[in-house]
């Protein structure tokens, strides 16, 4: 067996992608020693029932102690408080990173509580699912997705490549991009699509309540696609709402300007507009197969590789 990347690595947080690493750094002997924290004593149990690590503790300081790679995998409104508990016993050398879906307020939450010498480097694997928990987790849930990281600019290049190497080794391709830049792209690929399935399933189910309607009982596919994405975490999406605010709302501005125009088209008959408009975005579901995103099967693919859980939701 090769010799492990790093000789420490601490999970903060086992949810999820906490726990989707877990198995991944086992697989790959990308650590000597994996120690795993979360607030949650239930769910520490379980990890450690799951032999997730190599210990366990529902401190996080315990956990980041001696650690060479700290990955800090909380929903994003508690990372700053994270790392002012961590700060003081990172040391010197090691390499601090995040899985959060906004960036820059990530750093500004962080980047206060961390040591000179201590290489903190914000990350954001693009991977996931509706589930969450340390059941929910497996290894390859980061093959072929994009991990963007959003360096500072006094970022080492040897521990941003070494981070890089890391995540390559989960499966992932590597990415950068300035902190603003990756917020308005997420805002648009994922925050708004989910903040859409949010609200098309909340606006069926005040349907069936009032009209006694059966859109739950007769969904269609499409429908059922928007309830996957609308069962994912609500703490989690909560925080990317509050943490990414300025880029969803011009996103949901925009969005709003191009479903009126689409209205209009509607109510019209402009049969050339909708035609074309449908056409292009078409072509946008080819691109991403074609980019290796997803698949080109019957029922995106659901007979193909299993369950839905299977289909990421960023």
């Amino acid at each position: 067996m090769s010799t492990p990347m790093f000789e420490k690595i601490a999970l903060i947080g086992i949810g999820l992608i906490g726990s989707s690493l877990a198995r991944v750094i086992r697989c790959e002997n990308l650590a000597g020693h994996l120690a795993i924290s979360t607030r949650s004593a239930d769910t520490l149990k379980r990890a450690e029932q799951l032999k997730l690590g190599d210990s366990y503790t529902t401190d996080p300081v315990e956990a980041a102690r001696n650690a060479d790679l700290v990955i800090v995998s909380v929903p994003v409104g508690a990372s700053g408080a994270v790392a002012e508990a961590i700060g003081p016993v990172l040391k010197k050398g090691a390499i601090l990173t995040d899985v959060g879906s906004t960036k820059a307020s990530v750093i500004a939450q962080m980047a206060p509580h961390v040591s000179q010498g201590v290489h903190f480097i914000p990350g954001h694997p693009l991977a996931g699912t509706e589930k969450s928990g340390p059941d929910a987790g497996f290894p390859d849930l980061f093959k072929n997705r994009w991990c963007i990281f959003t360096p500072l600019p006094d970022t080492e290049p040897a521990a941003l490549e070494r981070l890089s190497e890391f995540w390559r080794r989960c499966g992932a391709n590597i990415d950068t991009m300035d902190p603003a830049h990756h917020d308005m792209t997420l805002a648009i690929v994922s925050h708004l699509p989910h903040i859409i399935a949010y609200n098309i399933v909340g606006t069926a189910d005040d349907l069936e309540a009032v009209t006694k309607s059966e859109v739950i009982k007769y969904s269609a596919s499409g429908f059922r696609d928007f309830t996957r994405l609308a069962a994912s975490d609500p703490t989690m999406w909560r925080d990317v709402c509050l943490h990414n605010k300025d880029a969803i709302l011009e996103m949901l501005a925009r969005f709003s300007e191009d479903l009126a125009s689409l209205q209009r088209a509607i109510r019209w008959g402009d049969g050339d507009k909708l035609f074309d408009l449908f056409t292009r975005t078409r072509a946008v579901r080819r691109s991403i197969i074609e980019a290796g995103q997803d698949i080109d099967a019957p029922d995106f693919g659901r007979q193909a590789v299993g369950s839905p859980e299977k289909k990421t939701a960023e």
